[in-house]
């Protein structure tokens, strides 16, 4: 089975190799750049429990002066597990989106004369802050890192994959929708995808790529890769 893994290779690595020791085609298309960004220093022993919405979130920022024992509240599997390979202790996880997360700090997080400091990327898909802050709960949000589109790609790459086009793609977020569509249409691909499976996490990604025909569309947690495999 030809496989399209579109997440940066440090982030898809063990994934590459997974996939390939069962003895799957594996080609990478790094759909975005991410960059770390100077934000402001704080002192994290102020806050009682520091949100997480995405896993670059926790490896951009300085680890050096935080408690990690602190509540950790991470939107997914895939950010929780960044959190504990930092040395957090005491994680919590929602089930990949943000509405999840919100609902998880509600239930879990009572201490609200205790703030919360928020760790995200310059754009995010929603105002958690603001929504903690309506529920009023105090929260300072930090940001470290941007992303931005990748859109150099080499020539070989690029008809080397029209002329084997993958079973599976595998995308992860709004912003990577959204970078693989225009990387669609740049490159005059849109009618050729009939064949191939997309897998999404979340509905919002999903959606920005309904435009393109595809096989079938499957959402997924991360982790679940090697399970879809099966599913198709």
């Amino acid at each position: 089975m030809h496989i399209l893994l579109t997440r940066p290779l440090e982030d898809c690595s063990e994934m590459i190799l997974k996939f390939q020791s069962l003895g799957h085609n594996v080609s990478h298309l790094p759909l975005l750049n991410i960059k770390k960004i100077n934000y402001e220093e704080i002192n994290f022993f102020d806050y009682g429990g520091i949100i997480f919405t995405s896993a670059n979130a926790v490896k951009f920022l300085n680890l050096d002066k935080i408690d990690k024992n602190i509540m950790c509240f991470c939107v997914g599997a895939l950010t929780e597990k960044k959190a504990r390979r930092a040395g957090f202790q005491n994680t919590i996880a929602a089930e990949g989106n943000v509405l999840n997360l919100k609902e998880l700090i509600l239930r879990n997080y009572e201490t609200k004369d205790k703030s919360l400091v928020y760790v995200s990327g310059e754009k995010i898909s929603s105002d958690l802050d603001q929504q903690l802050l309506n529920e009023g709960y105090n929260i300072k949000r930090i940001i470290n890192y941007q992303v931005s589109h990748n859109q150099k790609f080499s020539e070989n790459f690029i008809r080397e994959l029209k002329a084997n086009l993958p079973d599976i793609v595998y995308v992860y977020s709004q912003n990577s929708a959204s970078s693989f569509l225009n990387f669609i249409k740049i490159h005059q691909t849109e009618n050729i995808w009939m064949n191939t499976n997309l897998m999404c996490i979340g509905e919002k990604t999903s959606s920005i790529l309904n435009e393109i025909k595809w096989k079938k569309i499957f959402l997924f947690n991360p982790g679940e890769e090697e399970f879809l495999l099966y599913k198709i």
